[in-house]
């Protein structure tokens, strides 16, 4: 009976150990790593100089779905952008809108706003996939309906595609307070944008933001259309299917408003988590040793993470398991405290250490736990590729599509 005993204290104390070590690695040692990696042999590309009459043709391709309340001004900025007018086609593909939105890019017609509008909502990728053969720019930027884009962005973005190599190329989301309108970048958005910033310098950037990125128009001949979170599985199988490199220019910068309400941001990233355990199917192929620091950014920063709430679960039982030793009786007592915190966090506001600190508490166990929702969902095929957009959810913001 002792020995059984002793023999259960083990298992516990292992798996104790084990899923924290995990959950360190994703979020600390990993940033630490992939730091000292780019540091040592990373490295930043010149961005290439190019004349008006050197840039590829450009396509702008924005999917909406019930817009109505942002569309009329998205298309405004896509009006005023700087790039040669004569090279850039702007079009909408409007997927099952039943509100107002068709009717207000038809308005449009008259600057060259091209309007797709396909009846049925099947969903942002179908829409995508069937907009493509309608483009006729060498590259295409694809980006949201709620999104305002600055003037030089594509400029920036189109100047790398006389690379052959390059397949894709993802500019730079600041999130701004709908408030304000000031830039409203908090701990973790400057944490992946961190990541993102190492990533790129090694080659291993892994997908783009929704809200910015550009792609090698022939290199792309569409994903299934189910798929979720689009801006994650273009890009990476792009380089599966043509070898190509996906970059990050830090200069080509859109904005968008950070979320409304905390219940929508968790359903934003529910469908995130959803999308990410869906992914693995589209994705898998670039584990192998051959991709190097991509492989080793996409088991570290994707599917390790995707699976922390699963080690955060397993950590946390074990430690209940523990509690007749003081030590992790003390352990397990900070964990209900953290938590407390975080319960709190959800319903506080303003400045300060503490606010902050129970806020950061609140983003992630509630990034942790829409995860695990997410994984419940895909499990049960909740998901297919029918989305509400970001703008009906006030103002939620695209900032990382793969959490």
């Amino acid at each position: 009976m002792i020995s059984d005993r002793i023999g259960l204290t083990g298992l516990a104390e292992t798996v104790f150990y084990v899923c924290l070590a995990f959950v360190v690695y994703v979020y600390a040692i990993y940033p630490l790593l992939i730091w000292a990696c780019a540091r040592r042999w990373g490295r930043n590309l010149p961005a290439p100089a190019m004349r008006d009459a050197d840039l590829p043709t450009l396509s702008l391709l924005i999917a909406a779905h019930n817009e109505e309340s942002v569309i009329g001004r998205r298309l405004q900025n896509a009006l005023s952008l700087d790039f040669p007018r004569d090279k850039l086609q702007i079009v909408v593909a409007s997927d099952g809108s039943t509100d107002k939105t068709a009717d207000i890019v038809r308005s449009f017609a008259d600057q060259g706003v091209l309007l797709l509008d396909f009846p049925r909502n099947r969903g942002k990728t179908a829409a995508l996939n069937a907009a493509w053969s309608q483009l006729t720019g060498d590259v295409v930027l694809l980006s949201d309906a709620n999104t305002s884009i600055e003037p030089s962005a594509p400029r920036r973005l189109a100047r790398w595609f006389s690379d052959p190599d390059i397949g894709a190329v993802c500019g730079r989301l600041v999130l701004t307070d709908p408030q304000s309108g000031r830039n409203a970048d908090g701990l973790y958005w400057r944490y992946e944008t961190f990541l993102k910033r190492c990533e790129a310098r090694l080659g291993a950037l892994l997908g783009a933001n929704g809200a910015i990125y550009a792609v090698r128009r022939t290199a792309h001949s569409g994903i299934p259309p189910e798929t979720i979170i689009d801006d994650f599985v273009i890009p990476l199988r792009i380089t599966i299917e043509t070898g190509r490199r996906l970059l990050y220019d830090e200069e080509a910068v859109a904005h968008e408003e950070t979320p409304g309400e905390i219940h929508d941001e968790f359903r934003r990233r529910v469908r995130i988590g959803t999308g990410g355990f869906q992914s693995m199917r589209h994705i898998w192929p670039l584990l192998h040793p051959r991709y190097g620091w991509l492989a080793l950014s996409l088991v570290s920063h994707k599917f390790l993470r995707w699976l922390c709430p699963f080690f955060l679960l397993g950590e946390l039982v074990a430690n209940l398991c523990l509690c007749n030793h003081v030590f992790y009786y003390a352990l397990f007592m900070a964990q209900m405290a953290f938590l407390a915190l975080a319960a709190h966090g959800t319903r506080l506001s303003g400045r300060g250490h503490f606010v902050k600190l129970a806020r950061l508490s609140a983003m992630f166990s509630a990034m942790n736990l829409a995860l695990f929702v997410g994984f419940v969902y895909w499990l049960l095929g909740r998901y297919g590729g029918v989305w509400t957009p970001t703008s009906n959810l006030k103002g939620c913001a695209t900032a990382d599509p793969s959490c």
